[in-house]
Order: structure tokens, then C-alpha cells, then sequence
């Protein structure tokens, strides 16, 4: 259910010619650190995680805390759904600083991968390639060096947003990035709940994703009461596709036409929101029924990749 078609072999850009060499120091031992939800406490967790997991092309402004901008210097930062190369992060001759969420390598608390890849990329020269580890032990997190507020996100329909204005005019990079758009999948932003999208996966088909910002246990449970009322759907010709777990959360999929296109499903989206949002309220156990939905439910998980 990767957002982006061949991710893995997303095209070279060019960003500097030059490398910044890199010092000859022992190797010692990092430790992992495993964080179930990496983005809790964020203002729009369920956000960073759509960013990362359903979305192809999309950008949002970071803004740095006062100590962080005091210590590495006022350059804009921004995050990006995934970079050339599925670059962890870059350093534009402008001085931009972008961080990429959907990357190869990762530890086990992407929140401090992240964190390291914006430091690191400060500490870069602009135009020069980021070095980022493997693994980035106990450093600071996104919670750390970010000043938290809601992501102002733009979606994009290609990776232009990459490049800066003389990087445009060069045909090698030109043609690279016609198939690095080529790979996208149609994606629309939808307005009815946060964090959710509507994406064409085939001519004939398309999903509609929810990243439920809701703890998993009650998020489960409300489902399973839907399901068990039979109040799952988003209306005719949709079906429930099932669920995932992405850093923490809950993520329901709904297959639905693939006409007509996202926007469409706003109201169906808008009445599912609200039926969870009234049987989420709802504190008793689980009949019976609903039991067994949530054990339907819970078999039904689906793989993200």
C-alpha cells in the first residue's frame, strides 16, 4: 500500500558536486531505542503519520524552537513525504533544509531519526550532501526541536518542490524528475476528518485512509461496534478493506469506486465520522456481537507494504 509507485528506486537529483569529507573516528556500539508511537504529544500525530505512510507528494513548514535556531542559524526547514533517493534529508543550495519521512534506513523511534536528520542537515553546507546514521542513540527527538503546532501541509501533484530555480533548468534533471512524477498516485487531502485521504489505486478502484488519532484499544472498539451495527461503510459500492497499525494508530481502509474522484466522498466520510465519534463516547463493554466483530475485524488486519 506503498503511496508511491518504485519508491525504493526513486531517480538521483543532483545537488552539489561537491562532498564534504567525512572524518575517520572508532566505531562504537549505538543502542536502539523502540518507541511504539513515535509522534505522541505532537499537536497532529495522526498527520506525520499519514504524511509518512499514505501520501506521495506533500510539504510542510517546520519552525525550529528559539535554542535549536540560536545554536544552528534561522534556515527554513521543511518536511517532505520522501526526497530523491528516499534521502533522509537535504541540504539545497538555497539553504533549505528538507527532511524526508518515507526513507530506507530507520530505528526504532523515527521521531529521533527525524530529529537527527534536520541537525545534521544544519550542520550541512548548503548545496552539500547530508550525513545522517543508521541509528542516532539517545539524541534529541522531533518533541525536542520542534515548536509543536498543526502542519500547515501542501500537496503536491509532482516533486518540482525539491528543486530550486537553477536546478529547473537543467535537462538531466528535467527528465529525472518526469519519472520520479510518473510514480505518484493520484492523492487528495480530505477535509471531513484529519489525516484522511482519498487515493486511486487502479482505473477502477480507489481507497479511502483514516488515521484514527485515537488510542488503539477505544479506536478498536468503536469499529467493532459499527461493524457489528453494520454502520461501517461509506455508503454503496464502498467496502471495508480492513485495518493497519502504523506507529501506534489505527489506519482503516475502505475500497471504494474509482469514480468519482476523493472530494466526492466528503459527506459519506463526514456521516462516518460522526457515527464513531458518538459510539467511541460510548463506555460499556462489548455485546456480544461486537465481540465477535472485533475478533472479524482484528483478522481482517491488512499489510501496509
Amino acid at each position: 500500500m506503498s503511496p508511491v509507485r518504485g519508491n525504493d528506486r526513486l531517480p538521483w537529483f543532483p545537488v552539489s558536486k561537491r562532498r564534504k569529507s567525512r572524518e575517520t573516528a572508532p566505531k562504537t556500539k549505538v543502542r536502539d531505542i523502540f518507541v511504539a508511537r513515535p509522534f505522541e504529544g505532537l499537536a497532529d500525530e495522526p498527520e506525520w503519520i499519514a504524511l509518512r505512510e499514505l501520501v506521495p507528494a506533500a510539504s510542510a513548514p517546520l519552525i525550529l524552537k528559539p535554542e535549536i535556531v540560536e545554536e544552528y542559524g534561522d534556515r527554513p526547514v521543511a518536511l517532505s513525504t520522501v526526497l530523491p533517493m528516499a534521502w533522509p534529508a537535504m541540504s539545497r543550495r538555497d539553504g533549505k533544509v528538507f527532511i524526508g519521512l518515507q526513507r530506507h534506513v530507520q530505528s526504532g523511534d523515527v521521531s529521533r531519526d527525524l530529529a537527527v536528520a534536520i541537525l545534521n542537515a544544519l550542520r550541512t553546507e548548503p548545496g552539500t550532501t547530508v550525513s545522517v546514521p543508521s541509528l542516532p542513540g539517545e539524541g534529541p527527538r522531533l518533541q525536542d526541536i520542534l515548536v509543536d503546532s498543526p502542519l500547515e501541509i501542501t500537496m503536491h501533484e509532482g516533486f518540482e518542490y525539491w528543486l530550486d530555480p537553477e536546478q529547473m533548468q537543467d535537462v538531466t534533471v528535467k527528465a529525472s524528475l518526469e519519472r520520479a512524477n510518473a510514480s505518484i498516485y493520484p492523492t487528495v487531502r480530505l477535509a471531513a476528518a484529519k489525516a484522511a485521504y482519498w487515493c486511486r489505486v487502479a482505473p477502477d478502484k480507489s481507497h479511502v485512509r483514516w488515521v484514527l488519532g485515537d488510542p488503539e484499544d477505544k479506536a478498536l472498539d468503536a469499529l467493532s461496534r459499527l461493524s457489528a451495527s453494520g454502520d461501517l461503510l461509506l455508503g454503496e459500492d464502498t467496502k471495508f478493506a480492513g485495518m493497519f497499525r502504523a506507529h501506534g494508530l489505527l489506519v482503516p481502509v475502505w475500497d471504494v469506486p474509482g469514480e468519482p474522484e476523493g472530494t466526492e466522498f466528503e459527506a459519506a466520510l463526514a456521516d462516518f465520522v460522526k457515527r464513531y465519534t458518538d459510539t467511541l463516547a460510548v463506555d460499556e463493554p462489548l455485546d456480544a456481537a461486537a465481540r465477535r466483530a472485533k475478533q472479524g475485524l482484528i483478522g481482517r488486519q491488512l499489510t501496509l507494504r
